[in-house]
């Protein structure tokens, strides 16, 4: 039993490579769940896949003039994710439109722009890098990055984590004590962007906000208190991340879309058996008052 355990969930991490590819799986999952809670809560969901094809154009280009150097890449996802989201606040204040149909009209244009960038300078093998990641290849240098970004983020959401309650459930408060309220939300999307930057590498910018968002969706079918909802994100973040490579290392599979494949798999279920908001919270609230009807 003991040697079974040993094969399955020990022996995997024998390899260099699969260390520094679960440590840079814990790390995003301690910094980007909380951010997804609180997109979640913002009603902010998709923002959070359009800012991550936001980072594309300044990947590329980081691509294109160092190689595959991920501070060079990772400083051209920042800025490029940066400019998008300011210019799309800009045009929202600007017309009148919303700041999420500007957000969504910008991430199509940073798309084809990355892609493009991309092909000019690369292969179609580059292009697949940089879409879908490789957090088996990470090294030492990009697990370092990693790191350092998540460190940043996980501090800088504990400085500002009293103004980002109060912004998302009465803003008009925060008004009130001298805050303005573009200032927290653009250092929000700051966050968001170098969440994203620190997770392309390995899940690619396609996939980097799965690991975002769908712990963050998840938890809210265990819980309706803001302290459950990430503590059980986080968590299943973790699990899905180590599991994802656990599966990918036995059973050949690409690693990036095991790990979001399993924290889809956790969100489907909890969907149908969570506390709240599910299917069977559904059904029992239905069967309640039928079973009060019978026993009176």
């Amino acid at each position: 039993m003991l040697d079974l355990f040993h094969a399955l969930f020990l022996a995997p991490f024998d390899y260099g490579f699969m260390r520094r590819a679960v440590v840079a799986g814990l790390a995003l999952s301690l910094a980007a769940p909380p951010l997804g809670v609180f997109l979640m809560l913002r009603g902010m969901s998709l923002i959070g896949d359009a800012m991550a094809h936001a980072i594309l154009p300044g990947v590329a280009l980081g691509f294109l003039f160092a190689g595959f150097s991920l501070p060079m890449m990772s400083l051209g996802g920042v800025i490029s994710g940066l400019l998008v989201a300011g210019l799309a606040g800009s045009v929202s204040q600007m017309t009148g439109h919303r700041e999420d149909a500007a957000m969504a009209s910008f991430f199509l244009i940073s798309l084809a722009a990355g892609v493009m960038l991309v092909s000019l300078g690369g292969s179609s093998v580059d292009l697949t890098h940089v879409l879908f990641g490789s957090i088996l290849a990470v090294n030492t240098t990009a697990l370092v990055l990693i790191a350092a970004l998540t460190s940043a983020i996980v501090l800088a959401m504990a400085v500002m984590f009293r103004a980002l309650v109060v912004e998302c459930l009465d803003p008009l408060f925060l008004r009130g004590q001298g805050v303005r309220n573009g200032l927290i939300h653009g250092l929000f999307l700051a966050l968001v962007v170098l969440n994203l930057t620190a997770g392309f590498q390995t899940l690619g910018t396609l996939m980097a906000v799965g690991l975002m968002m769908l712990p963050a969706t998840t938890a809210r079918f265990w819980s309706k208190r803001l302290e459950g909802l990430m503590g059980i994100a986080v968590v299943w973040a973790m699990v899905s991340s180590t599991g994802g490579l656990l599966l990918s290392y036995h059973l050949s599979l690409p690693s990036g879309p095991s790990i979001i494949l399993l924290a889809g798999i956790g969100y489907v279920l909890s969907a149908l058996l969570g506390r709240h908001h599910s299917l069977r919270a559904r059904l029992r609230r239905r069967a309640a008052p039928l079973e009060r009807g019978e026993t009176a």
